[in-house]
């Protein structure tokens, strides 16, 4: 066998040997995202990103991304089940004209959100807009800023039936509204908000036609409209919620209030 067929052998099998590394690193389960680190790298804890559009496409399906330490890690559209975790350190992200971010996935993916801060700056058309994933859960984050159009702070559009939108221990505040579930798709869209603060919004807690939201222990102050509802909208509270210092009183009754028990 001549020297050159070997040399061509070989370089064939470095490239055959290189293929499943890089596909294992496209596709890890666990991600990190860092204010110091590079979308170039593979996202490892040793080698993290800069932004989580640049590391989700290297996160697996059902993976997490977690931030490493404190920064902006920019806007992004989540098409898969998978998790965004700031736990201790802050993980924002500042929509500027546009979305903070965008759930888009598919109708079983399950998405989760934790501990961000999404700014608006007075800018940005939603903090976090739901278009289509089984359920979301958004916990301990802050949204607030949102004063574009439609300016919504968390919007749920969804165009598919049977999302499932779970909101705690969460702020919503200095946005055009609080909460809008409005959904495209048939069927029943339910919300569920528990210990969330809405403050300084025009509309608090809107639903629309084929949507139910449901408030268990929240407050809701200083704001224009408490609830309001279209169509066969509901907004159900648990009896326990703070509504209270609005400016239009009317508001401040939902469709429906079901005792403590």
């Amino acid at each position: 066998m001549s020297n050159k067929i070997v040399a061509a052998f070989v370089s064939a099998l470095a490239v055959l040997a290189v293929v499943p590394v890089t596909a294992a690193q496209a596709q890890a389960t666990r991600t990190w995202v860092s204010g110091v680190g590079d979308d170039v790298n593979p996202c490892s804890r040793t080698a993290p990103c800069k932004t989580f559009a640049g590391t989700i496409s290297k996160t697996a399906a059902g993976g997490e991304i977690s931030v490493l330490d404190p920064g902006g890690f920019g806007a992004v559209t989540i098409t898969k089940s998978i998790s965004l975790i700031a736990e201790g350190n802050e993980g924002g992200i500042t929509t500027g004209a546009g979305n903070g971010i965008i759930v888009n996935a598919g109708p079983n993916d399950v998405v989760h959100i934790r501990g961000l801060t999404i700014e608006g700056g007075g800018s940005g058309l939603s903090g976090v807009r739901v278009l289509s994933a089984a359920e979301v859960f958004i916990q301990r984050c802050i949204i607030r800023g949102i004063k574009g159009s439609p300016g919504v702070a968390v919007e749920v559009n969804p165009t598919v039936a049977g999302n499932k939108v779970v909101i705690t221990n969460t702020i919503l505040a200095a946005s055009i509204r609080g909460i809008g579930a409005t959904p495209t798709g048939a069927g029943n869209t339910q919300v569920f908000l528990d210990n969330v603060q809405i403050t300084d919004v025009g509309a608090a807690v809107s639903a629309d036609a084929n949507a139910t939201i449901r408030v268990n222990d929240s407050a809701i102050t200083d704001v224009n409209k408490a609830f309001t509802t279209t169509g066969s909208g509901k907004v159900i509270s648990f009896g326990n919620n703070a509504v209270a210092g609005n400016t239009n009183a009317g508001s401040d009754v939902p469709s429906n209030v079901i005792p403590l028990k």
